[in-house]
């Protein structure tokens, strides 16, 4: 994939002129997308410095119907989504949509487009061979799974789920409302949190045949009014992690990779001692160095910085840093580990962090960028694509 030359400040470039002649080994691609729709709404595109961590200015660059939530494939020549339809209590049924990507400008091409089974699609995973996607539709609190083909496009699904059940929250907890899917580093379990229902569900997952089928027990009852949202793993597998949106801490479970069975560690805030104001917890990431954990808070807006205990998966507070804006929903971490970016949604703005190695703490780098739409969600296109291969 060529790549920009590097630069030790934020540049602009024109979205009709995207790339240079002159590259360099140390440029990404990274696209932003925006639950709204109309225009400007869509995905946009920026380049990111992996030496300088020098974020380009975001230019739009696609219309799309709310792409709230989307991955790169491991492949970097296609990218999946979910596209909302509407507002949180639109009645249509959301979709879930294949993009080509061309590695030479960032434009993205679709290829085609499948029903997402349900209302308000939240969340888009894809399982560790890059052969089936997944999708959890809030509304609905339904999930579903698709084959991804050859040529990059969606099957018709191979998978279907509803939840059902209510919880104790008051206005949220009447309903399921299923809002993330991730698949276990096995390979062979998939995940699925339940805000509504304070539940995870988990399925055994055929990584064949794209199959979903409740396990044995079908899901972990979480604690009440907590409402589970997004869920990450340790890089060994024996841990994960859900970041709880309406009680905003994280929940640190041990993982049986082999029954599929959770059991609660330990339950920490995602806020300062003193914050006394609405806040709701929105994305939890590990590291790759699986030596620290970062969450997002929306209200306070900040994210959390954890170490965590290699030994218990225990997770303990090291600092509270400023996104500079207002609710960030989403953060990612380019391909090296070295950066966070991070987007703030009602503020119209990305922020990028640097990340120290050794004790996991955040430092701002650099202004913030301007985005032309509300952003939901941030990917990185990879610097060296990898074909999957299937799960041992």
């Amino acid at each position: 994939m060529p790549h920009l030359r590097s630069l030790p400040v934020l540049f602009v470039f024109s979205a009709a002129a995207f790339l240079p002649t002159s590259v360099s080994a140390a440029d990404l691609l990274i696209y932003f997308g925006t639950r709204d729709q109309g225009p400007d709404k869509g995905f946009s595109l920026a380049h990111f410095n992996t030496e300088t961590g020098a974020l380009s200015q975001p230019a739009f660059i696609q219309p799309a119907v709310g792409p709230g939530f989307f991955m790169v494939h491991p492949d970097g020549r296609h990218l999946y989504t979910v596209n909302t339809h509407g507002g949180t209590d639109a009645p249509l049924e959301g979709a879930v949509s294949a993009y080509e990507i061309d590695p030479k400008t960032g434009k993205l091409t679709l290829i085609n487009s499948q029903p997402s089974g349900g209302q308000n699609p939240a969340y888009l995973g894809l399982d560790h061979t890059g052969h089936f996607a997944f999708a959890a539709n809030y509304n609905s609190g339904t999930v579903v799974a698709f084959p991804i083909k050859p040529d990059g496009s969606l099957g018709p699904r191979t998978a279907f789920d509803q939840h059902t059940g209510k919880s104790v929250t008051p206005d949220r907890a009447q309903q399921a409302y299923a809002h993330s899917i991730i698949i276990d580093p096995s390979n062979h379990f998939a995940l699925s949190a339940d805000l509504g229902l304070d539940r995870v569900y988990i399925y055994k997952f055929d990584d064949k045949t794209g199959a979903l089928t409740p396990n044995t027990p079908a899901w972990f009852t979480d604690k009440p009014a907590s409402g589970p949202r997004h869920i990450t793993f340790s890089p060994d597998g024996k841990f994960a992690y859900v970041v709880h949106e309406i009680a905003s801490f994280v929940g640190v479970y041990s993982w049986d990779s082999a029954k599929g069975v959770l059991t609660e560690v330990q339950a920490i805030s995602t806020l300062p001692a003193d914050f006394k104001e609405k806040n709701t917890a929105a994305e939890v990431q590990v590291h790759p160095n699986g030596k620290f954990l970062y969450a997002s808070n929306r209200g306070n807006n900040s994210l959390a910085v954890f170490s965590v205990d290699p030994t218990s998966g225990k997770l303990a507070l090291l600092q509270h840093i400023s996104t500079q804006g207002k609710t960030p929903r989403n953060f990612t971490f380019d391909p090296t580990g070295q950066w966070i970016v991070a987007s703030n949604q009602d503020s119209n703005s990305a922020i990028v962090f640097k990340v120290d190695s050794k004790t996991g703490l955040l430092t701002q780098i650099g202004p913030l960028a301007t985005l032309p739409a509300s952003p939901y969600c941030e990917r990185f296109v990879p610097a060296s694509p990898v074909i999957p291969t299937p799960a041992n």
